[in-house]
């Protein structure tokens, strides 16, 4: 039983509620499931049916405290308890007056509280009287711009004289948030209820006005747009009647165009341009050229990217299973992929430029096939374009939509082709591009292999920016000297050098043979070549820094086996000495190797062609004359300039080698470089020339058995030179085992083979000096 403490003091049993609150005077049902509203339930209906009710500040909690219940709260009458299925009991109450916790006195099995009752009083003055009318004025305001005012509450305000009991009416059947509802409640003095119930009912008003005004909007923009699609769905079957498909194909694109991911520039100048083609007359030929560009730009591949493979691994095999040696590249690559997993590990997403690599190196050796390895390893689509014979800046950038004709340019055509934002691409041969009255191609090839500016693309054709910087460029060359300076400091240079004749075999026997016998359909293993045996091919028949001329060497030698095996009906053929020279003839190149004892005059130097290293025959000798110098060998201007100063260093230091000191009077010299046939070229021959002519003036042999390299100044300074792996390689296959190179070509060893090392004993020098001290023999007697 409840008991009464002191006046206005009561000890009740407290319900809290979610998103729900009672007034007084408000009777209302609602269910009850929590197990401590149950036995506050059941507490009170077992005493006098009163209990005290509180709203949750925050409906989500499930168990509340004291902290998450509202200060003020409704006493309240139990009429009714209705038992539900599913353990929730339906309770009808009736609101009484307003009231507080002043004390809790337990929280188990339900919370239980002395709770203070809140007395009002019903001020009567003239004031009160104003405020009841402006409520009920601000509240027919509301009524008549919200449609969910029932005619049953408007009623109950209209025959409500009391203003406390107004306020209760109107908050309880009109306002809808629980904040708003409790500010009311919380509200004792009847004034500043009224007055905060009106500043609710005006903000109200107010947020139903523009509601009215935005439904206004949208309903009047949604009516348009149901004309416009009635008017051109109309339009559509009146020219699908007439057998129109322009238009038709206007609003595929459209709908194309909508679907695709395109830059908001793209996506303005499309729309802008569909626009003006359905306002053509039907049959102009504008509409063509108009529906062509639309038309690209929607097959760009805008948004689409391939995931790359990094499995580092995986790469590694790939590459080495289609290409043997080329070191550099490899790990170039292998870089490029560790740093992608790196920062897709760093950041979740892994997103970088591309790389924009060069890769020099003589014809032959695997540039181009590397590359579409490359884009297997790493998992990307594959785009080639071959630059050999460019000439026309069109070619890259496209021509302007001006035009009869216009087309893009092969990057966007290429892009269009890989369709992904991030392929491979390879530029073919870059250093043979040209250029002409057309244009400069290699000019317009800067923004493109620029990782600051190619996010932007801009094609002629197209005038939209298109992003090129997730694309992987790669472009190959023969050489570095015609490819313009700004263009190769766009781009990370990777030489990829001659192969060895090691390296050779190994391609031979591992590629090259099995490839030839599976294309000409023999059974496999059926054509057998031993090591030397390979060996003799390769140094017979062929001369080439790569392995294209070897693979069509093998190519002859399987093809003349089918031939020998169908005529004696055997399964297999063993390739000997004997059988390669009936296969393919006599020995095709000869490598002349160095006489046995130190001659007078003939120095061996060391060169670097387009084929590979090469040793480099010195002969000079010395005639009565008049001082003329003649140089004989097909020889470059470079070449010519080292033996003239070569020439000048031994005249100023003739007293100090031996030789007559009017030489240059009364001598005649001529300098021959054998096999006149093929241009030579280069400085690397300037200490050779001067080893040659000292031996030749002072009459000292010079030792076969050595080999040099090196530039000459006029003070006898050795300068580096390049080319230093194949030069040794040279020296290798002809069998000289003592190396003049110069000291700052020594970090250059880093990339010679080291069994080849192994047979050299190298001597480094600095000038002239230090080389004639190792190739002069003493002077003959």
């Amino acid at each position: 039983m409840p008991r009464k403490k002191k006046e206005e003091m009561l000890c009740l049993p407290v319900i809290a509620l979610r998103g729900l609150m009672v007034f007084p005077h408000m009777v209302l049902h609602f269910d009850v499931g929590r197990p401590k509203s149950v036995a506050a339930l059941e507490e009170a209906m077992m005493g006098d049916q009163r209990v005290l009710l509180l709203a949750q500040k925050d409906g989500d909690v499930e168990d509340p405290t004291l902290e998450d219940m509202c200060s003020v709260g409704t006493m309240a009458q139990i009429k009714q308890v209705l038992n539900l299925p599913g353990d929730s009991i339906r309770v009808l109450v009736e609101g009484e007056k307003r009231a507080r916790i002043h004390t809790l006195l337990q929280e188990e099995p339900c919370w239980r509280a002395d709770v203070m009752l809140m007395q009002e009083v019903l001020p009567e003055t003239p004031e009160m009287e104003g405020l009841v009318r402006f409520a009920r004025e601000m509240f027919a305001q509301y009524a008549a711009g919200s449609a969910r005012i029932s005619q049953e509450t408007l009623r109950s305000v209209r025959d409500v004289e009391r203003g406390d009991q107004l306020a209760d009416l109107i908050a309880s059947n009109v306002l809808t948030k629980v904040e708003d509802r409790q500010a009311v409640l919380d509200e004792i003095d009847v004034v500043s209820r009224l007055e905060t119930l009106c500043r609710i009912l005006m903000r109200e008003t107010e947020l139903l006005s523009i509601e009215k005004q935005v439904q206004s909007r949208l309903k009047k923009q949604i009516d348009r747009n149901q004309k416009d699609y009635y008017l051109r769905e109309q339009i559509k079957a009146i020219q699908e009647e007439l057998g129109d498909k322009e238009a038709t194909d206007v609003e595929e694109l459209r709908e194309r165009l909508r679907a695709t991911p395109v830059n908001d520039e793209a996506r303005e100048k499309a729309e802008k341009e569909l626009e003006r083609i359905s306002r053509m007359a039907p049959g102009t030929p504008e509409i063509g050229v108009s529906r062509t560009w639309v038309e690209w730009i929607l097959d760009l591949p805008w948004g689409k990217y391939t995931t790359d493979n990094l499995d580092l691994k995986r790469a590694r095999r790939v590459l080495n299973e289609e290409h043997y040696a080329m070191e550099k590249v490899k790990e170039r690559v292998i870089e490029y992929l560790a740093v992608r997993r790196m920062k897709e590990r760093a950041d979740g997403e892994g997103a970088m430029k591309g790389p924009i690599l060069c890769f020099v190196g003589p014809p032959g050796v695997g540039k181009t096939s590397i590359v579409r390895a490359i884009a297997k390893a790493v998992g990307r689509k594959f785009v080639q374009m071959s630059l050999g014979g460019v000439r026309d800046e069109a070619e890259i950038r496209g021509h302007r939509r001006t035009y009869v004709g216009a087309i893009p340019g092969r990057i966007i055509a290429g892009m269009k082709q890989a369709g992904t934002m991030n392929p491979l691409f390879l530029f073919d041969e870059i250093d043979k591009m040209s250029s002409d009255f057309r244009g400069d191609p290699a000019s317009a090839m800067l923004e493109v292999l620029d990782g600051e500016q190619n996010f932007a693309f801009r094609d002629h054709y197209m005038e939209l920016p298109f992003d090129l910087s997730r694309v992987m460029f790669i472009t190959t060359a023969n050489t570095v000297d015609t490819i313009p300076a700004p263009l190769l400091d766009r781009m990370e240079i990777i030489e990829v050098p001659s192969y060895t004749e090691e390296e050779k075999l190994h391609i031979a026997k591992k590629h090259l043979l099995g490839k030839a016998v599976k294309e000409h359909g023999l059974a496999d293993k059926s054509v057998k070549i031993t090591d030397s045996v390979m060996k003799q091919l390769i140094e017979g028949y062929t001369r080439e820094a790569g392995v294209r001329q070897l693979s069509r060497v093998i190519a002859r030698v399987v093809r003349k086996s089918a031939v020998d095996m169908l005529d004696n009906e055997k399964d297999s053929v063993q390739v000997t000495a004997q059988k390669l020279k009936e296969y393919l003839g006599a020995v095709r190149y000869l490598r002349e190797m160095p006489e046995k004892k130190s001659q007078i005059g003939l120095v061996n130097g060391l060169a670097y062609t387009t084929v590979g290293g090469e040793t480099l025959a010195v002969e000079c000798t010395v005639m009565p004359g008049s001082g003329q110098l003649k140089l004989t060998g097909q020889l470059g201007d470079v070449m010519k300039e080292s033996a003239q100063a070569a020439m000048s260093f031994v005249r100023a230091h003739a007293d100090e080698y031996g030789i007559e000191g009017e030489f240059y009077k009364q001598k005649d010299i001529h300098i021959h470089v054998p096999e006149g046939a093929v241009p030579k070229d280069g400085p690397s021959a300037g200490v050779t020339m001067v080893s040659a002519l000292v031996s030749a003036l002072s009459l000292r042999p010079a030792r076969q058995d050595v080999a040099m390299t090196g530039e000459i100044t006029l003070r006898g300074r050795v300068l580096p030179i390049g080319g230093v792996k194949e030069k040794l390689l040279a020296a290798y296959r002809a069998g000289i085992k003592t190396i003049i190179m110069p000291r700052e070509n020594e970090k250059d060893l880093e990339d010679v083979p080291a069994h080849v090392l192994k047979g050299f004993d190298i001597h480094f020098a600095e000038n002239a000096g230090d080389v004639l001290k190792i190739v002069l023999d003493e002077k003959m007697a």
